[in-house]
């Protein structure tokens, strides 16, 4: 008896779930690179070969939630308003999350685990900045076909750039009000203000251009 595609899909992200939440711990408790594939793989119930057929590097069980972050940004773009520039689409994308306490801006303590883990690891440090770098990409691909503009369009690329820059600025500095403060409405505000200050300089930046 062959098994429903959904179940299959459900079973499938379930134990790819599994995984990241094992690693996961196991990066907190001991850091990145102390865990070996092995450890992740018994700690999971699972074998070595179904870790690396959902997570081809070791980082990306750590950063999970990578490419669910690409498709919220290129869709918030692909459905907005078309009375709405997308530079202030997406600032408002930021508020969204705030208000729906999305899991890319809730300041907690879990949340002080995850940026020591990143810390105390080059691996991490550097796959971050990577990360950085491909959702800069996604942004300038998604502000182009969202307006009609040449894909190589340098405004575009300028405009992710800028964007990414500061809503990195604003999360890194909204976790770090909660180290100070442990207060995570006072975070979220931090993290607000600093990115409705940026998106004033993205404005000014990008005057002209159909992203503003």
């Amino acid at each position: 008896m062959t098994i429903p595609s959904d179940l299959r899909s459900r079973k499938r992200l379930a134990t790819r779930q599994a995984i990241s939440n094992a690693a996961t711990r196991l990066f907190f408790v001991r850091g990145f690179e102390q865990v070996t594939v092995d450890e992740i793989a018994a700690a999971a119930s699972v074998g070595r070969m179904t870790v690396f057929n959902h997570f081809p590097r070791k980082e990306d069980m750590f950063f999970d939630r990578e490419e669910e972050g690409r498709e919220l940004l290129r869709a918030a773009l692909r459905q907005r308003d078309p009375m709405v520039p997308p530079i202030e689409t997406l600032r408002l994308l930021a508020h969204r999350l705030v208000r729906e306490d999305s899991p890319y801006v809730t300041f907690s303590a879990a949340g002080q685990g995850f940026i020591a883990t990143i810390e105390s690891s080059e691996t991490l440090k550097a796959r971050a900045r990577a990360i950085r770098d491909e959702l800069a990409q996604v942004v300038a691909t998604a502000l182009t076909d969202s307006t009609g503009r040449d894909a190589h369009d340098p405004q575009a690329r300028l405009a992710a750039s800028l964007l990414l820059a500061t809503w990195s600025t604003a999360l890194i500095e909204a976790h770090r009000a909660f180290a100070r403060h442990g207060d995570a409405q006072l975070a979220k505000a931090r993290f607000l203000a600093l990115v409705d200050q940026g998106h004033v300089g993205l404005k000014a930046a990008l005057a002209g251009t159909p992203y503003v």
